[in-house]
């Protein structure tokens, strides 16, 4: 059976989103950050040397990275509704923001949350980072005018990997002026897969307000 080594407030939801949506058999090891540096708990370099979640075991195989874990569960459990032909025109898409996701979309963000740490020393770096926040902002909103979701219209692993950027944004406030990128939040914060996930996760400051 698969194993998901779960961390509160973290990219791991997202994984725990997909186990719901492939509704496959799964067991939960939950771990909390460090209260006084928010940190991943020493006990995950047990599990991998990366000592990051998401990790899953399935059997002898021990995977880690939310990308690499989403290609994984999808070739082994789905039965292809979460992942476009690959003849498709949505299938470039698919890969694209498979990628885009953890390789352009969250830096930005995780630039303005190191820097923030940082006083006025990081006052000369905070009109590049806003720029580069609001390019990657921009595109979203484009892609999802263009498509219901990130590769196509229907739900995919692309989805996936996409909504903690988004979430993130909106937490911070950052999505007020976009509308397409809103909507997809709410929506996907509505499919019963995702309130299971996040019944089930535990504390999670991304998600929808309320629940």
């Amino acid at each position: 059976m698969i194993v998901l080594h779960h961390l509160n407030h973290s990219r791991s939801m997202r994984i725990l989103w997909l186990l719901e949506e492939l509704e496959v058999e799964y067991q939960i090891k939950h771990y909390e950050r460090d209260p006084e540096t928010n940190r991943a708990p020493a006990e995950l370099k047990s599990v991998h040397q990366l000592g990051k979640s998401p990790v899953i075991e399935d059997g002898d195989q021990i995977i880690a990275e939310t990308g690499a874990i989403i290609v994984y569960l999808l070739d082994k459990y789905s039965d292809g509704s979460l992942r476009p032909d690959k003849e498709s025109p949505e299938y470039v898409d698919y890969v694209h923001f498979l990628h885009f996701a953890e390789g352009s979309a969250m830096l930005p963000f995780l630039l303005a949350l190191y820097t923030s740490y940082l006083g006025e020393a990081a006052a000369p770096l905070q009109p590049l980072i806003v720029s580069e926040i609001k390019g990657i902002l921009d595109y979203c909103e484009y892609a999802l005018t263009r498509n219901e979701y990130f590769a196509g219209d229907h739900l995919t692993g692309a989805d996936i990997q996409m909504i903690f950027p988004l979430e993130a944004a909106k937490a911070r406030g950052r999505l007020i002026e976009y509308e397409a990128c809103n909507d997809y939040v709410d929506k996907i914060h509505k499919r019963p897969a995702y309130l299971r996930a996040l019944e089930k996760g535990g504390d999670y400051a991304y998600g929808p307000k309320g629940i």
